[in-house]
């Protein structure tokens, strides 16, 4: 029986561990599109003690292939000293992607975006855990000091650009890398956002008022007083959207995610123009001849090397072309410098009109020159 408690205890140790690695983890959607801006909107009144302020962002859905508006609300916090880092998108080489938020002792690097009320791109300026209690500061946070003691007054200098970017990096993104204390943060402990949040992500979802392409950037509830709260009447709805809203006509295909490799057949198999670029010039018979390498003039075929006329030499038989050859040797003799032709003391003489020529001769059967009639003699009667 011990035994089997200890195995169930295992088991549900390992599964605590896989659900709060996996809420760290980035969205594995990679979309191509920006956000749109933060809408403008007034924060609601904090419902009491020990909650803290979670501010809105746009998140995306691929069944309806829509960004939606996940409205800003107040949450209990899931320990005492811990606060909130917000969750943000951030251009990732092929698109964009989100990295959820998370609950720690120190605030963490969120993008640098700036969610207002506290979340001006860096740290948390809305309040800070005091002797086991949090104390809000009435200079950023929305609260009823008749219910709640626990305040204080301090003037936030906010350096950063007023802007409703909502994305980090890219076109257009905001510019801005995690400090020492914020990689610092990264390495705390954790804990994934709460239920009464994720319940409120769901809730935010399934309305189909806050899709992008329906409110146009300006979603009618901006911030809720608690999560899941779309009904109550301390609804906030926004004052204007951020920026001129882009419609999905505009909207560019969603390219693979940068852990997917692209599919290359070729890759794998051997590509044809490769293959015959590294075959030697021998492995192919009935490519043109005439590409056999120079220093290897005794392997051209017969048949394709002229014979190169020298003087006195008797015609081939076997051929019916005439003795005398033009003096300009033929186009694939041109093509080698190394052939050159003969001299020209050795070139056989031009034809005489109605004279055999002299040099397809033989010794034998040379006329003598002095077959003339003699002067003495007379001719035949």
């Amino acid at each position: 029986m011990r035994i089997i408690l200890s195995i169930r205890s295992l088991l549900f140790a390992l599964l605590m561990l896989a659900m709060s690695a996996a809420s760290f983890a980035q969205v594995s959607i990679s979309i191509s599109f920006a956000p749109p801006a933060l809408p403008v909107y007034e924060q609601p009144l904090c419902p009491g003690e020990g909650y803290l302020w979670t501010p809105g962002y746009w998140a995306y859905a691929n069944d309806f292939d829509d960004y939606y508006w996940v409205p800003g609300t107040w949450v209990m916090a899931p320990e005492v000293g811990f606060l909130w880092t917000p969750g943000y998108w951030g251009w990732g080489g092929n698109g964009f992607v989100f990295y959820d938020g998370y609950w720690g002792p120190t605030v963490g690097f969120y993008g640098g975006i700036s969610y207002g009320y506290g979340y001006f791109g860096q740290g948390y300026e809305g309040g800070r855990w005091q002797n086991g209690q949090f104390y809000y500061n009435r200079s950023v946070s929305n609260v009823n000091i008749t219910n709640i003691h626990n305040v204080y007054n301090t003037t936030v200098i906010n350096n950063t650009t007023v802007n409703h970017i909502s994305y980090n990096g890219g076109n257009g993104g905001i510019n801005a890398r995690p400090r020492p204390e914020e990689e610092a943060a990264a390495r705390e402990k954790h804990i994934p956002p709460v239920a009464v949040q994720t319940q409120h992500v769901q809730a935010a979802r399934a309305n189909p008022e806050l899709r992008a392409s329906a409110n146009q950037g300006k979603p009618p509830v901006a911030a809720t007083p608690k999560p899941g709260a779309f009904n109550d009447r301390a609804v906030v709805p926004a004052k204007e959207a951020g920026a001129p809203y882009k419609p999905a006509g505009n909207r560019a295909a969603v390219p693979p995610s940068a852990n997917t490799p692209a599919a290359h057949p070729e890759n794998n198999a051997a590509r044809p123009d490769r293959a015959e670029s590294n075959r030697p010039p021998t492995a192919q018979p009935n490519n043109q001849p005439d590409r056999q390498p120079a220093a290897q003039p005794n392997n051209r075929p017969e048949s394709i090397r002229p014979a190169t006329p020298q003087p006195n030499n008797r015609p081939d038989p076997n051929r019916n072309e005439p003795v005398q050859r033009s003096q300009t040797p033929p186009p694939i003799e041109r093509s080698r410098p190394q052939r050159t032709p003969p001299p020209a003391e050795m070139r056989p003489a031009a034809p005489e009109p109605q004279r055999p020529q002299p040099a397809a001769q033989t010794p034998g059967e040379k006329k003598p020159q002095d077959e003339q009639p003699k002067r003495d003699e007379k001719p035949p009667q």
